[in-house]
């Protein structure tokens, strides 16, 4: 699957935990910007691993910090 495919299908997924409606950007952090809780986060992870049918390790989750790198994450999982 195309990126831009991936990234329109992520978009729609985070809206509902998008609670104070920034504007995401590539560079836009969970923790920071988007002010998600490790209980918002794992619930996004389930719902991205459930939509797209992949799992990302927790050793993966780490590692990304922004929506840009998760967008990359979630194409290269998809193989």
């Amino acid at each position: 699957m195309d990126r831009a495919a991936t990234v329109d299908r992520i978009a729609a997924l985070i809206a509902p935990f998008n609670k104070k409606g920034v504007a995401i950007t590539e560079a836009s952090t969970f923790a920071g910007d988007l002010e998600f809780d490790s209980l918002t986060v794992m619930d996004f992870v389930a719902a991205i691993e459930d939509e797209f049918d992949i799992i990302i390790s927790m050793n993966q989750q780490a590692e990304i910090e922004t929506y840009g790198q998760l967008i990359d994450a979630v194409v290269k999982l998809q193989g």
